[in-house]
């Protein structure tokens, strides 16, 4: 879409996000790396479950992160580096859970973030 002022508008994928909490346990029980910023857990989905043409994502932070305030910042950081890196190298029929760290989640600066998410994903996918 090309606009009177310019370039076009930035287009935001949409993320799929986990929300049933047996997809959350199935995810911590497969594949896991951890890196300073961040925790990543992933499995591919079976056969017999749906929508194996995309990827989903779920974000958790335990009350160890901190208080609300803390939590719900650290998961909007995760939020913005699933949505840069994953549309990237989120494989479809994967789920991933990022897990927030304690302080270093929500202060960590956010290229150091993607990188560390780059680098978990490449590790889980080999």
């Amino acid at each position: 879409m090309q606009t009177a002022m310019g370039p076009p508008a930035a287009v935001f994928a949409r993320l799929i996000v986990l929300k049933k909490r047996s997809d959350f346990l199935a995810a911590a029980k497969a594949r896991r790396q951890g890196t300073t910023g961040l925790h990543l857990q992933a499995r591919r989905r079976d056969a017999d479950e749906v929508d194996h043409d995309h990827w989903r994502v779920g974000f958790t932070c335990s009350k160890k992160v901190g208080n609300a305030v803390a939590r719900n910042r650290a998961k909007r950081r995760l939020r913005e580096i699933a949505r840069m890196e994953l549309t990237v190298h989120g494989k479809p029929g994967w789920d991933y859970v990022l897990v927030g760290r304690k302080d270093l989640t929500a202060s960590l600066p956010l290229d150091q973030l993607r990188h560390e998410l780059r680098h978990a994903l490449t590790k889980v996918h080999t």
